[in-house]
């Protein structure tokens, strides 16, 4: 099962470069998929789609021998293959931009955004964990009346159009606000400004760390917590003491989740703050203004250097739950 997804991955990647280097990549899998299995089926099957003429549906059929010749059930063998092409379905638009526009040759301002875009997601994530951690508590300890309502409410930013997020935002939170108006008085200021960047990267991606840390709080016996207090700890030190330490998975993947979705969001920001640009308003105003040719090496670049982020915050987690 593993060799048929790594196989169909090696042969699907290999489509964005076009016909010949697929054709080669494919003769050469299938010489390894030979030797593998010692069957000949996989090699005459691969080998009559690496010569295809159209590559990418005859490339695909070069899942077919490995299916033949798996012992999995035919469920498990259909699963997997469905599984490779929906890999190769995310990977393939990202491969082929790369291969289409490498990162580099973009404008200089597109460090600063990215900078910007990285302090308002990582000061949207802490800003989230102040609000969430005793907000999860109290769902995941306290039975009252309305819980299903406040549940659904903290939902609420996933399921509306972002651009009406962002409206909402700035109907409360712009100069004429009723919440920004008095705090604009005093010198805070959201409406194109990075303080209403940092207000809609947190609107859409607060739920992502309740949701998390309510589940965890949620799975934690709440006699751990009764014991520790038995022993001179206060409710405030129990919590920090014991049940942080068990939740910290929780905390890590939705700070991860969060922090990725105040990365990417557009929609909320443009209508509150266009300006101090971020990297996805600043792919816009590319576009907008200069086509989609002078788009794509900064659009290349942005996602490769989230992707290596993102990545990173994954390993990181990893070692964190596997410890």
């Amino acid at each position: 099962m593993k060799f048929l997804l790594f196989y169909s991955l090696f042969v699907i990647i290999t489509i964005p470069f076009g016909f010949i280097p697929t054709l080669i990549t494919t003769l050469i899998v299938s010489i390894f998929a030979y030797f593998e299995t010692r069957n000949y089926y996989v090699l005459f099957s691969s080998l009559i789609a690496a010569g295809g003429i159209i590559w990418l549906p005859l490339s695909v059929l070069a899942l077919v021998p490995i299916f033949l010749v798996s012992k999995d059930e035919p469920f498990v063998k259909i699963a997997t293959i469905i599984a490779a092409l929906a890999v190769g379905f995310i990977l393939f638009p990202v491969v082929y931009l790369f291969v289409s526009a490498p990162p580099w040759g973009f404008p200089n301002q597109l460090y600063i955004t990215l900078l910007t875009s990285i302090i308002a997601a990582t000061l949207a994530t802490i800003i989230g964990l102040f609000f969430a951690l005793p907000l999860g508590y109290v769902l995941a300890r306290k039975n009252f009346p309305g819980r299903e309502f406040v549940d659904g409410v903290i939902d609420i930013p996933i399921v509306i159009p972002h651009t009406v997020a962002g409206i909402v935002l700035l109907l409360v939170f712009g100069t004429a606000g009723v919440i920004g108006a008095p705090l604009e008085s005093i010198g805070l200021r959201f409406y194109y400004a990075l303080p209403g960047i940092i207000l809609a990267m947190l609107f859409v991606s607060i739920p992502f760390l309740i949701n998390q840390i309510r589940d965890g709080i949620g799975k934690v016996d709440e006699r751990y917590e009764l014991v520790a207090m038995t022993l001179g700890a206060t409710r405030t030190k129990a919590f920090f003491t014991v049940v942080i330490p068990l939740i910290k998975r929780n905390i890590l993947s939705g700070s991860i989740n969060a922090w990725a979705r105040a990365m990417s969001e557009f929609g909320a920001v443009i209508m509150i703050a266009f300006y101090p640009m971020i990297a996805p308003t600043y792919i816009y105003f590319l576009f907008t203004n200069y086509g989609l040719s002078t788009t794509l090496p900064a659009t290349s670049f942005i996602l490769l250097i989230t992707l290596l982020i993102f990545v990173s915050l994954r390993v990181v987690f990893g070692r964190v739950k596997n410890a």
